[in-house]
């Protein structure tokens, strides 16, 4: 399912005549990266902006044996070989309670803990109840008010130990307690660029750094950290990338004609005719 979309892309670049770069980056000044690729070859690379789009990496607490095969992070769970019988799932954020939802729903029996009292908290809380209903409909137990005190590996499985003194045993454990920013190794300090305590970067409104000509978009700033934000972020930076030279900063325009229109259309306003009441 990945590897299409990852060729469909990669695609699109080469037909942009956008250069890809396979390897580790890191600022060796305000205006150049140098890039090691796997084989350790080094390359230098200048540009007049650049925009940091790196994502973000699962948050791991400390004390946690995080083995790729019964205890899990949010991204070892795409490597999962097989369905669980059971699974107790650490954090009632977005990402948990989507997994929670999916192994469910394939018969798997799944126990949140959250150390909140509630899941989602910055849903309605309608909408959250309503969520909660069907996912107890699937079988789904919740500990709200706990919190992980340690996981072991046993010879059939898990056992989650609570600070409460409750045990869950199960086939494995999900982590999905938050994420942070993947800026490790970035040498944002070389460019005065400080990362916040989970190292995502703070951008103003046209997605700018401190520095004018750095750009950061996505994940790696912070809320609300969805797919099709990131992209219209990415877009938006880019724009304000590529004003014209002496023009007004503020208004980002297109590449090419200025025939050509940069927003978008709103949809043409429609008549409904409801039937009569009697």
């Amino acid at each position: 399912m990945i590897d299409p979309e990852v060729h469909v892309i990669r695609d699109q670049l080469h037909r942009k005549g956008i250069e890809l770069l396979g390897g580790a980056a890191r600022f060796v000044d305000e205006h150049t990266l140098s890039v090691t690729a796997t084989d350790g070859v080094e390359r230098i690379v200048r540009g007049d902006h650049i925009v940091i789009a790196t994502g973000t990496t699962p948050t791991r607490p400390a004390g946690i044996d995080f083995d790729g095969a019964t205890i899990l992070d949010s991204d070892g769970i795409l490597d999962l070989k097989h369905i669980p019988r059971s699974f107790v799932i650490v954090g009632a954020g977005v990402i948990g309670v989507e997994y929670a939802s999916m192994f469910a729903a394939l018969g798997t029996k799944v126990t949140i803990v959250e150390r909140q009292s509630r899941l989602l908290e910055f849903c309605d809380s309608e909408i959250v109840e309503a969520l909660q209903y069907q996912l107890r409909e699937l079988g789904v137990v919740f500990r709200f008010g706990e919190s992980v005190a340690t996981v072991d590996r046993v010879a059939d499985g898990t056992i989650t130990s609570l600070e409460s003194g409750k045990r869950i045993a199960a086939d494995g454990v999900l982590y999905s307690a938050g994420r942070r920013g993947a800026t490790d190794g970035l040498g944002l300090e070389t460019i005065g660029i400080e990362p916040d305590a989970r190292s995502r970067i703070a951008v103003g409104p046209d997605y700018r750094t401190h520095l004018h000509h750095v750009f950061a978009v996505g994940d790696v700033t912070g809320f609300p950290s969805l797919a099709a934000t990131s992209a219209e972020q990415g877009r938006r930076a880019s724009c304000h990338a590529c004003v014209r030279h002496g023009g007004d900063r503020s208004r980002p325009h297109r590449a090419g004609s200025d025939r050509q229109r940069w927003h978008r259309r709103l949809p043409r306003r429609r008549r409904l005719q409801l039937p009569d009441a009697g």
